[in-house]
This record gives structure tokens, sequence and C-alpha cells, in this order.
């Protein structure tokens, strides 16, 4: 029951109306992002390919330019990963603030008709 007070006390605190209001726009620019990831060209063999300047130890050196080669590749992978999440993240809280402005629509309604029902009652009682 302690649990239930600070959601309800956030729900009414949150002001819904600029959240659906701003909702398409964070979905459009998740997608954009999504976008312009995708659009990035992939690192090309010609780039892997470039000399590497001679150095004492040349196996050292292209061991540490392997490394920074994965190191790179990984970071572009989780980069992707975080642009899916994003506009996951975008798409759930669109779909999410759609679901509140239902729950939102509904609740005036049940309470017009809470509050016609009490006003019958009392007429009801008048009589």
């Amino acid at each position: 029951m302690f649990l239930a007070i600070p959601w309800l006390t956030a729900l009414k605190v949150i002001p819904w109306g600029d959240v659906i209001e701003h909702a398409p726009k964070v979905l459009a620019a998740a997608r954009q992002l999504v976008d312009r990831q995708n659009k990035r060209p992939a690192p090309s063999a010609a780039d892997a390919a470039t000399p590497i300047p001679v150095a004492p130890e040349p196996g050292v050196l292209q061991r540490e330019v392997a490394a920074l080669q994965q190191d790179v590749q990984r970071l572009q992978q989780t980069q992707d990963q975080l642009t899916r999440t994003v506009a996951d993240l975008a798409e759930q809280n669109t779909r999410l603030v759609g679901a509140v402005d239902v729950l939102r629509r509904r609740t005036r309604l049940l309470l017009a008709v809470a509050a016609v029902l009490a006003l019958g009652l009392v007429w009801l009682g008048w009589r």
C-alpha cells in the first residue's frame, strides 16, 4: 500500500499534457538517430589496410592496432544497440502516453457518470 502512494503522487504531478504533446517529437528524433546510425558507412577493408609506420617491434604495433580495431568495432556495436534501445524506448513511451491519455478520459467519464448518479440519488431522496 505504501508503494502505491508515491506512484499515485507521481502520476498526479507529471504534466501529462506536455508529455503527450512531446511524445511524437521524441519518437521522431529517435527514428532519425536510428536512420543516421544505419546510414553510417561501415569501416572498409581499405581503411583497415592503411600502412602502419615501421616501428622497432612491428609485431607489438600490429597487435595494438588490431586490438584498437576490435575496440572500435565493439564500440560501434554498442552504439548501434543503444540507438535501437533509445528508439524502442521512444516507441514504448509513445504507446504509454497514449494509454495514459485513454485512462484519463475514462476516469473523467467515470467521474461524470458518478456525479450524475449521485445527483440522481439525491433527487430521488428528496421526492
